[in-house]
């Protein structure tokens, strides 16, 4: 007993404080990049809200202002309705005249042409041929040119594909040099209607040998009229941009709606006119608005840290965990920055319910719930799609949690998704409903998207394997993997360890009863029961229920015995480590003794040896105790198990019930529970289980009469 001014050795001065300080440091460092991780989240997610300000009302045509009376702060223009001015717009497009232009270099450069042809078809005339021709050339000839003239003079238009089907009456502009003449279609040639005209022409003419020019001006009449489209175009938009796009003013101090005044179509167009010149003209982005957005993001990503800080503390403080559960934010905001900037797509083709799929995957409901309605509430922001987008989404995330998916069952899988669509549809259907007022007003496009978005939901069990691997998860998926007898490392304790492999199917059963009871992950604590005692491969013939009629402990030293039976614990967790078993399960190695004491060979080293101090450090089991329920139900059946089976032989009535009770009580006095999240209620009900089963097995039986 060291005195009040004592101080502490040396060593334990090198070893505790520079480990202390040391641990210090880590915990500060650990909670200042927790602390820029989140802060890091909202600076991302506040660039990607839009770059003006807001309208502070929401409305939908149909409904009822619910505000206060709305005055008009300043005059405004009101707009027309998209419909009209879109009939507007069809009737100029409809109605417009193209412009064409004529090129006269074609018309002289064809002239040249024919009397280069005319020569030479002359030249090589035959004898006899053509005798008309012959005596007066100088007469076809002209009579060829006038025709060519008055031909390019009326014009032969090459028609763009999108106008070869106007009717006669189309009329274009035709631009000669700097001057546009209208005309119709029926008053120019086309290339067949130029072709023709020469057939009509020749054989009214009178002229004796008139088929003599056919070819040749069937060969130099071309277009000479062509499409302008950088004209046509710049003349289509002025047009189309001279429309009046408004329809009246609104003068500032005017009532735009009254409150709980009706929301009919017209004065939808003054509120949508208010808020467009607000959001546009009245106040661009600035400091302040950036602001806003940062404090309404930092809201609800600090509301959600807080949740994780105080109600599942161990997750916060995991930089793992931590990392997963915050990525969905900036993933989703980003998500919804760039679909809303696609005028293709609808927000509502983004999958929302992929998140609490995967979240209580491989955490529980609660914090599924509370991730998902966080994730709307931003994407909400992000999208302005109003409390319709909020609500449907909402609806979503509480119909997976309902439906209590789980992904290694693909039939409730299925099902699940089948709700929701359906919640889907009939949120949009009754909010339609309540906007429209009739069926006829529903947009049912819009199920394409809700069609989408519910398939892209099957994502989420893909994802899962790719999620376990890269944040260290284990998904029930993965544990009924492992709870396959066929695996490697139990093929290797059935072989090397087959009475510990019974042991542990027993201790599973026993177990996982009792976590069902409780509710508790049954699956998790059955396949830890399986693979807990794997470190009694190392030495198997040491351990009772592998062994033969030969006992080696008769062999060892006490102490000797001891360390081989403690050392089954840490040789399982480095078995677990070579074949890459989930971390989870090895914390189930780790606790499923606790610091218990090996008590035979600590009594037998004392009896042996009365006159030394037997440490029983020496004697204990190295730990940690059990924190979880999971690992306290383990611990208690695996004690319970191997009591009963070495214990139990012909038990009477009360000896079952004896033995449980005097191993929980053991445990309980031994403080193997005191970090247990299990509770007295908890204990009671697992004892029940126990006793049931162990009642079951260890049943009186016939003693049937043997043969003579």
């Amino acid at each position: 007993m060291t005195s009040f001014f004592s101080f502490p050795s040396l060593n334990n001065c090198f070893y505790f404080y520079p480990m202390n300080l040391w641990q210090k440091i880590r915990g500060y460092l650990r909670g200042t990049l927790q602390h820029l991780f989140i802060v890091g989240i909202i600076v991302f997610i506040s660039f990607l809200f839009p770059t003006h300000t807001r309208f502070k009302y929401s409305y939908e045509q149909g409904q009822i202002w619910n505000y206060e009376d709305l005055v008009a702060p300043f005059d405004f223009a009101i707009k027309k309705p998209d419909k009209a001015l879109n009939a507007e717009i069809k009737s100029i497009t409809d109605d417009f005249s193209p412009f064409y232009r004529l090129d006269d270099s074609i018309a002289a450069r064809n002239l040249r042409k024919f009397d280069q042809r005319f020569a030479l078809q002359l030249k090589n005339l035959e004898k006899g041929q053509f005798k008309d021709v012959r005596r007066n050339p100088q007469l076809y000839q002209k009579f060829g040119t006038q025709y060519l003239q008055k031909t390019y003079g009326r014009g032969v238009i090459e028609l763009e594909p999108e106008h070869q089907n106007e009717d006669k009456n189309f009329v274009v502009n035709v631009l000669v040099g700097n001057t546009a003449q209208e005309k119709t279609l029926f008053k120019l040639y086309t290339k067949n209607k130029a072709n023709l005209a020469i057939s009509d022409t020749l054989q009214k003419s009178n002229l004796p040998d008139a088929e003599f020019l056919y070819a040749i001006l069937a060969e130099c009449v071309s277009p000479n009229v062509f499409y302008d489209r950088p004209n046509s175009e710049q003349a289509r938009n002025e047009m189309i941009n001279g429309v009046v796009k408004f329809n009246g003013m609104v003068r500032k101090g005017e009532l735009v709606v009254p409150r709980f005044g009706p929301i009919s179509e017209t004065v939808f167009l003054k509120l949508e006119s208010l808020k467009e010149h607000y959001e546009q003209e009245v106040l661009q982005r600035s400091s302040g608005i950036y602001l806003g957005y940062f404090i309404l993001t930092g809201l609800v990503i600090g509301l959600f840290a807080a949740f994780l800080f105080l109600f599942c503390r161990p997750l916060f403080e995991n930089w793992y965990e931590l990392v997963f559960l915050f990525c969905w934010f900036p993933l989703f905001a980003y998500l919804v920055f760039i679909i809303t900037r696609i005028d293709a797509l609808s927000v509502y083709i983004i999958p929302f319910g992929i998140v609490p799929i995967l979240v209580k995957t491989f955490y529980d409901k609660w914090i599924a719930l509370f991730t998902h309605l966080m994730i709307v509430l931003l994407a909400t922001f992000l999208s302005s799609s109003g409390f319709e987008f909020a609500f449907l989404q909402t609806l979503i995330g509480v119909v997976i949690l309902l439906t209590n998916v789980d992904t290694r069952d693909w039939n409730q899988y299925f099902f699940t998704i089948f709700y929701i669509f359906l919640a889907y549809g009939l949120g949009y259907i009754g909010l339609s409903l309540v906007q429209q007022g009739s069926f006829k007003g529903i947009d049912w496009s819009m199920f394409n998207w809700i069609f989408l978005s519910t398939f892209l939901t099957l994502l989420a069990n893909p994802l899962i394997p790719l999620l376990e691997r890269l944040f260290g998860f284990t998904s029930s998926v993965a544990l009924t993997e492992l709870s396959d007898l066929n695996r490697p490392l139990l093929q290797e304790l059935a072989i090397k360890a087959p009475g510990t492999l019974q042991h542990s199917l027993q201790v599973a059963n026993l177990a996982e009863a009792a976590a069902r009871r409780i509710g508790a992950n049954h699956l998790l604590v059955r396949v830890a029961a399986l693979y807990h005692d794997i470190g009694k491969t190392v030495q198997p013939e040491y351990f009772i229920e592998n062994q033969g009629d030969t006992n080696l402990h008769n062999q060892l030293p006490f102490r000797e015995s001891a360390r081989v039976i403690i050392n089954h614990v840490p040789q399982g967790v480095e078995i677990a480590r070579q074949y890459r078993l989930p971390k989870v399960l090895i914390d189930f190695i780790r606790t499923h003794h606790g610091t218990t004491l090996v008590e035979y060979f600590y009594r037998k080293e004392k009896d042996a040896n009365p006159d030394e101090i037997v440490e029983e450090m020496d004697f204990r089991y190295p730990g940690p105790k059990p924190r979880s329920k999971e690992e306290s139900v383990l611990m208690l059946a695996d004690s319970i198990e191997a009591a009963a089976k070495a214990s139990l032989k012909n038990p009477g009535p009360g000896d079952i019930q004896s033995l449980v009770e005097r191993i929980i009580a053991g445990k309980l006095s031994n403080k193997q529970l005191e970090d247990s999240a299990l509770t007295f209620n908890d204990l009671e009900k697992c004892k029940v289980v126990f006793l049931q089963i162990l009642r079951s097995v260890y049943h009186a039986r016939i003693e049937y009469p043997s043969e003579k």
